[in-house]
């Protein structure tokens, strides 16, 4: 980089503070929620509360355990996340491969009229939705808390951008050689996926790890079908008098989903940035 295009130390200082003070403005909730989860109602009630005082205590999380199932709750939700995940996998996967590579006519529109389903609101199709499973008989169940969620425009978008920049002549090569579609696909397509495939899991465990209000309607007549978030919910309404409690379950919420992702940074980087670059 020539000595005009260099950014001077002041400006690289500059822009490292402006960041580390976006980022203190960003993390501020989460650290507040993890140190508030170990202090007595009695530092958070003050103003401004005492996060430093020291007096840590583990009683908020005991009195979790105590006041919600959260084992059958946990279980719920990673059942209900994982089933989301697989489902977006397979249809994104499958339905990508149908647009870049089978030959049929009006593929492109039909692509667009795929991604315009991402423009539609949940909040315009939550009832339709909720009409049909009960129709079908699923209300109260465990299909009716994924059946909805199992495909996603934006799956398919991102796994046919990746899916583009292979060659068709790879394709050729392949049908020569007597290789099918599906072995094509899962032999040599998806193994050169990886990292977009693993982008687009971790995606997709989320948005089924912080779903609230579809839960809490197909499965308002079963408790035992809760989920996590709709378990921190009750908790705040039944224990507005513990703010700590509240915190500690936010914070057990939290934990699997910072996991993920610290974990699966690399990956979600190079997962969603396939396809930008030739």
């Amino acid at each position: 980089m020539s000595a005009a295009l260099r950014p001077s130390r002041t400006t690289a200082v500059l822009t490292y503070v402006l960041l580390a003070v976006a980022a203190a403005v960003l993390l501020f909730p989460v650290v507040f929620t993890l140190v508030g989860s170990f202090l007595p109602k009695s530092e958070l009630v003050s103003y401004p509360p005492r996060l430093t005082s020291g007096a840590w205590t583990t009683a908020n999380y005991e009195g979790v355990v105590h006041s919600v199932p959260l084992l059958r709750q946990y279980l719920n939700s990673l059942l209900v996340s994982g089933l989301i995940m697989v489902g977006h996998l397979v249809t994104a996967t499958l339905s990508a491969y149908a647009f870049v590579f089978l030959r049929v006519p009006g593929r492109r529109p039909l692509f667009w009229l795929f991604l315009s389903t991402m423009m539609i609101p949940w909040e315009a199709i939550v009832i339709p939705n909720y009409l049909l499973v009960v129709s079908l008989g699923l209300a109260s169940s465990y299909p009716a808390l994924v059946l909805p969620f199992l495909a996603n425009g934006f799956g398919t978008f991102l796994m046919r951008q990746a899916f583009l920049r292979f060659p068709s002549q790879l394709r050729d090569a392949a049908t020569i050689d007597g290789c099918g579609h599906l072995r094509f696909l899962l032999t040599i397509l998806v193994p050169m996926s990886k990292p977009v495939l693993a982008a687009l899991a971790v995606w997709a465990f989320l948005s089924g790890w912080n779903q609230f209000l579809w839960p809490l309607l197909v499965s308002n007549s079963s408790p035992e079908l809760y989920t996590l978030q709709i378990g921190i919910n009750y908790l705040r309404a039944v224990d507005t008098n513990q703010p700590g409690q509240v915190l500690a379950g936010i914070t057990l919420a939290l934990v699997p989903t910072l996991l993920l992702v610290l974990v699966g940074q690399r990956w979600l980087v190079r997962g969603f940035t396939a396809g930008a670059v030739k």
